[in-house]
């Protein structure tokens, strides 16, 4: 897990920092993950060294947050954030501190850290720097908050969302503690941005146990304070790999009001197509999909629309051959593939343009896909005389 290129400049950078002087270590949900056996692609160093320190010390860096001690050193193996230890000043945004205070002492860092789990330092021989019980938690599979939980949620709100996006991706438990104080705390999810919330969310759609988070966000009170109807009861076996899925399959416990809602947290307008085809597949599968609905939609869309109708026993015609093979049979795969064009439908028809083009032009491809009809010019032209459309 540990031998990435990641992992490999992380320790590159911390023994040239240790060989100027310095004291560097990993931190964060890295350290956390190896613990886990899990892998860590963002694998962060923090020092004791003052951010102009380390910029002597590298050939390489870009300044990408330093005026809170961040500095990304570039070394062969690959870019690395390296972080100045420090405490933070007050917060007045129940998101971030005003300012920080660069400090020399990494318990004063790690004290400022959200969970015990995320508040454990590594030294570049493996081993571990855990004041606060980190290593225990991690085994007992809590979440616990580093101090005074209350305390911690107050600095950063959106810490609460973490907490529980934490307990369905690890399928861990939120201590008691920790949990009376989110829900003391939950009206301050107001103050944080609806891209920082659709960033928990993702996480939260694919991690382990999808239905026990969202009864978290449901006893918590954190539901009130989010757009939407979760319908906690609906989620029971969802499981998915890609976060859009569960963001599709939200939209359509919304019902007929699902844009507004899933607008509401910024998502894309290509992650809202997928989204509507989806829904739209899914509708018509109550009916049975034609050729039609195989040439049109995507396989991701259709298969997303057909675990959605398993989840919720939904009483349709559900194909039995796979999605890839009815649309490999497909007489075409693409509009492309047509034998002819609107130019030609113009041609023989002596016509002006107008919408019975694209009309007739959608009428000879159902034709084609439902083979009534072969993908060849003249005896399209011919069908099309026998239809009165040229």
């Amino acid at each position: 897990m540990q031998n990435n290129k990641e992992w490999q400049a992380a320790y590159s950078v911390i023994e040239q920092l240790e060989q100027a002087g310095f004291e560097a270590v990993i931190v964060g949900g890295a350290v956390r993950d190896a613990l886990l056996d899990r892998p860590a692609h963002d694998v962060d160093v923090a020092t004791n060294a003052l951010p102009e320190e380390v910029k002597t010390v590298f050939q390489k860096t870009v300044d990408i947050g330093i005026q809170h001690g961040t500095v990304l050193v570039i070394v062969p193996a690959g870019p690395v954030e390296v972080t100045t230890y420090r405490t933070d000043g007050e917060y007045t945004d129940h998101r971030r501190p005003q300012n920080v205070h660069f400090v020399r002492s990494l318990k004063e860092d790690l004290q400022r850290r959200d969970f015990t789990m995320n508040a454990i330092a590594m030294r570049r021989d493996g081993s571990f720097v855990d004041y606060y019980g980190g290593q225990q938690d991690i085994e007992k599979r809590i979440i616990r908050a580093v101090g005074e939980a209350e305390k911690r949620f107050a600095e950063d709100a959106l810490r609460m969302l973490r907490a529980i996006r934490f307990s369905a991706q690890l399928d861990f438990t939120i201590e008691a503690n920790t949990f009376a104080a989110i829900q003391q705390r939950v009206a301050d999810l107001g103050f944080i941005a609806k891209e920082r919330i659709k960033a928990e969310l993702d996480k939260l759609w694919v991690g382990q146990t999808v239905f026990g988070g969202i009864q978290k966000l449901e006893d918590s009170g954190l539901t009130a304070y989010l757009t939407g109807d979760f319908q906690t009861a609906q989620w029971h076996n969802f499981q998915t790999k890609d976060a859009l899925l569960g963001w599709a399959y939200f939209a359509l416990l919304q019902g007929a009001a699902w844009r507004e809602v899933v607008r509401d947290y910024r998502l894309s307008n290509k992650e809202m197509a997928f989204i509507n085809s989806v829904l739209t597949a899914y509708d018509a599968l109550k009916d049975g999909w034609t050729n039609r609905h195989y040439f049109y939609y995507t396989e991701q869309e259709l298969e997303a629309a057909q675990y959605f109708a398993q989840l919720r026993q939904l009483d349709a015609l559900i194909p039995q051959q796979s999605i890839r093979e009815l649309q490999a049979k497909l007489p075409i795969q693409h509009k492309q593939e047509l034998a002819v064009n609107g130019a030609d439908l113009l041609k023989w028809s002596g016509k002006k343009g107008g919408p019975w083009v694209k009309a007739s032009l959608e009428d000879l491809l159902t034709a084609i896909l439902h083979h009534e009809l072969q993908n060849d010019r003249q005896q399209i032209k011919s069908w099309l005389e026998q239809q009165d459309l040229t």
